[in-house]
């Protein structure tokens, strides 16, 4: 591929950043403040064809007016205000505070939206500059813990401030947004006093309240990870995130109802140019595989099915899930310290390959996921779509390196035959996207503080970067 210059943003975010950044971190702590009731969540959230609706959360009893171009609009009841159920037989619901969840849509072609004089971001046909995040929340479970009281250890805030001053269009989250399952142990001070468990404040101390700026700055397109399944964030995903109308029953609420509650079907978001989002939902696959007996590998065989369907109408095709299926991840031996290679989700490759020998259609020319903790691009001399996972940018990272480029032999997905390959490990930052023609894209990898670690073009579904191995 030749070398392209860099997109305009590119040499004006690291000199804008010094006088904003900290003004924009202290905005995107300050959306909700220590009290999650001290002020409403307003975001604006992008589904099928590109409908965007604004969303607000609150601990008012009645929906605030959204104003579009001067003309007031009623906001519709989502959610009645309540706090999360316990699921039964689910221990991690303590109490937490009652939200009304209120919704309206807006209109493509609108020029300006308020709530309570709060400007919302309103719907392009052309988003032209995309950031790209992923797992986000800071991680209470088990042994697994992070301090998320410390700004370096649970950078979020500071990535969506740093992603904000790129003044996107668009933000895409691949999924994985809550985290605080556990509470914090005892005597720990990097995260005493945190919120945990499923209900309301633990989602705002996770996502609502560090991602403030970037739901100022632009629409939402949001993918549901494998922590917002019905035995774990799923109650939340259903209330605030899922763009779809709410359901009662599709909700996660009762366990009886999880055949509905676990899965959605696929949407497709324009993105002017002839290109188009296809989100879908991989919250409940298994990573282990997925036998022909389970019922998961028929609902995902579906859904496979619906994607190339959906894929027929755009030139092309950008796929955005949880579950990388074209990428690698790293595992370490604690004793011999020895590193091993693992692949794409061997669930969705079941039911993928049940209908798509190649996994997703051939009209996917790339698939955005999360789900490894890490920055990751991975692109094919076969006939596979290039991979890109954005799973670095809040919860804690992984830190087993990835090799330049994998042994002779081993591959992410059967048949997939590796090209070229990129990665970042150990690193928290998001990802940008910006179209450079009707199938190229230049893509560039970010830290937390806005500086550029890597760049890369996209041309039709291949991609290449400049740095192997960003350290």
């Amino acid at each position: 591929m030749t070398p392209f210059p860099p997109p305009r943003i590119t040499a004006r975010l690291p000199a804008l950043l010094p006088a904003l950044l900290p003004a924009l971190v202290l905005a995107g702590c300050g959306t909700l403040g220590t009290d999650p009731g001290s002020a409403p969540v307003a975001l604006v959230v992008v589904g099928e064809d590109g409908a965007a609706t604004a969303r607000v959360i609150t601990t008012k009893q009645a929906c605030p007016p959204l104003l579009v171009d001067g003309r007031a609009m009623p906001m519709r009841v989502r959610v009645p205000h309540s706090s999360i159920p316990a699921r039964p037989g689910q221990p991690h619901t303590p109490p937490s505070t009652a939200v009304l969840t209120c919704e309206a849509p807006i209109a493509n072609g609108s020029m300006r939206a308020s709530v309570n004089g709060r400007q919302l971001p309103v719907p392009n046909a052309e988003p032209a500059r995309i950031v790209v995040i992923g797992d986000t929340g800071c991680r209470l479970k088990g042994r697994e813990i992070q301090d998320c009281n410390d700004p370096q250890a649970f950078p979020f805030a500071q990535v969506v401030a740093s992603a904000a001053a790129f003044k996107p269009d668009l933000v895409v989250h691949v999924g994985d947004y809550h985290y605080r399952e556990d509470p914090c142990p005892a005597g720990r001070a990097g995260c005493a006093g945190s919120p945990y468990g499923y209900g309301y404040d633990a989602w705002a101390a996770d996502f609502f309240t560090p991602a403030g700026k970037l739901f100022a700055a632009a629409p939402w397109v949001l993918a549901r990870g494998n922590h917002e399944n019905c035995t774990r964030a799923g109650q939340g995903w259903w209330r605030w995130l899922d763009p779809r109308p709410f359901q009662a029953g599709r909700d996660c609420d009762n366990p009886a109802n999880d055949a509905v509650g676990e899965h959605s079907d696929p949407y497709a978001v324009p993105l002017g140019g002839g290109a188009q989002l296809i989100v879908f939902d991989t919250a409940n696959t298994n990573w282990k595989g997925l036998p022909k007996t389970d019922p998961r590998r028929a609902v995902y065989a579906d859904t496979v099915r619906k994607v190339e369907l959906l894929a027929r109408g755009a030139k092309y095709n950008i796929a955005v899930d949880h579950h990388p299926l074209f990428a690698f991840g790293a595992n370490r031996n604690a004793a011999t310290g020895e590193v091993t290679l693992f692949g794409g989700d061997q669930g969705l490759l079941d039911a993928f390959g049940d209908v798509e020998p190649g996994y997703l259609p051939p009209s996917i020319h790339m698939l955005l996921s999360g789900h490894v903790h890490l920055w990751e691009q991975v692109s094919f001399a076969s006939a596979h779509p290039t991979q890109f996972v954005a799973g670095f940018s809040g919860s804690a990272e992984d830190t087993a390196p990835l090799p330049a480029m994998p042994p002779p032999g081993k591959t992410p997905a059967p048949g997939a035959i590796v090209e070229h390959m990129s990665s970042w490990i150990d690193g928290f930052g998001f990802m940008t996207m910006e179209r450079s023609g009707p199938e190229g894209w230049w893509v560039v990898v970010w830290d937390r503080d806005g500086r550029e670690r890597n760049r890369c073009t996209v041309k039709g579904s291949k991609s290449r970067c400049e740095v192997a191995q960003v350290r």
